[in-house]
């Protein structure tokens, strides 16, 4: 069997007025992630962990921002994709663990919802994905709201 590690991060700017997308859901909030697609941070860094584990580039790669197809797209459409891509090399999820660095809104209250749309997106059980929240303690650009920032690290197996 090989076992195989992947890690991603990513940032978004927010801005008001634009709807938040975190995890595959819309979390009610005054201002949005700013993207090319819906910005959902969270499963963008899923997408980037899942690809560098199996050695298929990154997200930017196979959804690069410049191409119009991709524009406002709903990122578990691309999620779906990267599984595609993995179960095509012949890869199975052994686990995600990820963590959300983000001020407001409280994440915590969203963390099984957001488990359950992955899950049912990936096809993998909503135990095997741990979502964690932190705030950055007012430090940095986190801090001061000015963005949304993630982290996740994947394993997978191949027989």
């Amino acid at each position: 069997m090989k076992i195989r590690t992947g890690f991603g991060y990513d940032v978004h700017q927010l801005r008001e007025g634009l709807p938040f997308w975190l995890g595959g859901i819309q979390i009610p909030h005054t201002h949005g992630a700013l993207g090319h697609s819906d910005a959902d941070v969270l499963i963008h860094v899923i997408c980037d962990a899942l690809l560098g584990a199996a050695n298929l580039r990154d997200i930017g790669y196979h959804f690069p921002d410049t191409d119009p197809q991709y524009k406002g797209i709903d990122s578990k459409r691309l999620l779906a994709e990267v599984m595609r891509l993995l179960r095509e090399h012949h890869y199975q999820i052994s686990n995600i663990d990820s963590t959300i660095c983000l001020e407001q809104p409280k994440v915590n209250p969203h963390i099984a919802d957001m488990q359950r749309v992955l899950s049912e997106v990936m096809g993998i059980p909503a135990e095997d994905i741990s979502i964690k929240a932190t705030t950055t303690e007012k430090l940095g650009f986190v801090g001061r709201q000015e963005g949304v920032a993630a982290y996740a690290s994947v394993l997978i197996t191949r027989s």
